[in-house]
């Protein structure tokens, strides 16, 4: 099995190594498990979340096993550059890589648990939330320090950032971390980054109002752009919605 530590768990490894090798029989599970399985475990009084990447297709068997980096591995990476850049997400402590022979199987990704209030899906659900458009408007702008810091978060959508309230402000913490690009990023990319949050229009309103003051471009620009993305983003995802209904249909 490939490994690597952080260096303030190395300490750790072998307790955490027991964690990984036992990952179907113990552990807390979080969430519902349906893709990837993550679960809890206490490692000497702090809480550490492991999720298990489900195996891969024949394909990227392979691909990962020579030619691409496993997810586990570009989540404990990227989770490092995020940090090195003042962005918040749970401490990277591990990942670990299942391989036999040719074949690659299973990959784990370790870090530690943050228990946070919200994530951005609340405030899509509930607008009653407290405080509830400054809270909208300061993940606006933890979006646009994003895109200033020359982070593309390609999974930029509603269950992957959380919040916590901290004192009148917020703190912002990206999870799920395996697809990134690290570049410059021109206006348009701002815009279609920010297609997958909400189809709300209201919500987009105030996201587009809050971005076009960061960005010095006009308030209607800003929000004809995000608007357009957000409605393309929409359409195709219902319309693969719809062929996954009818491949389960002609399956049956």
């Amino acid at each position: 099995m490939k490994t690597a530590f952080s260096a303030q768990y190395l300490p750790k490894e072998g307790k955490i190594m027991s964690f990984i090798h036992n990952f179907d029989s113990e552990g807390i599970l979080f969430g519902d498990g349906d893709r990837n399985k993550i679960k809890l475990f206490e490692l000497e009084g702090k809480t550490i979340n492991i999720k298990s990447f489900k195996i891969p297709n024949a394909v990227n068997k392979i691909a990962y096993r020579f030619l691409r980096k496993s997810k586990a591995e570009r989540s404990f990476e990227y989770a490092q550059i995020l940090l090195s850049k003042g962005i918040g997400t749970p401490y990277p402590i591990a990942y670990a890589e299942e391989k036999a022979g040719l074949i690659f199987k299973r990959s784990y990704y370790v870090s530690e648990h943050l228990n946070c209030q919200f994530t951005f899906r609340s405030m899509v659900l509930d607008r009653n939330l407290p405080d509830w458009e400054q809270m909208l408007r300061a993940f606006t702008r933890f979006s646009y320090e994003l895109h200033q810091k020359e982070i593309e978060f390609l999974d930029h959508s509603p269950g992957n950032t959380l919040i916590d309230r901290e004192g009148e402000g917020y703190r912002f913490y990206l999870v799920d971390l395996n697809r990134m690009n690290f570049r410059a990023l021109d206006f348009e990319d701002r815009m279609k980054n920010m297609a997958r949050l909400t189809p709300q229009k209201e919500m987009i309103r105030i996201m587009a109002s809050e971005y076009a003051t960061l960005i010095g471009r006009p308030e209607q620009e800003v929000f004809d752009r995000m608007w357009f993305h957000t409605t393309e983003f929409q359409r195709k995802f219902q319309r693969k919605k719809e062929l996954k209904k009818k491949l389960k249909f002609w399956k049956k």
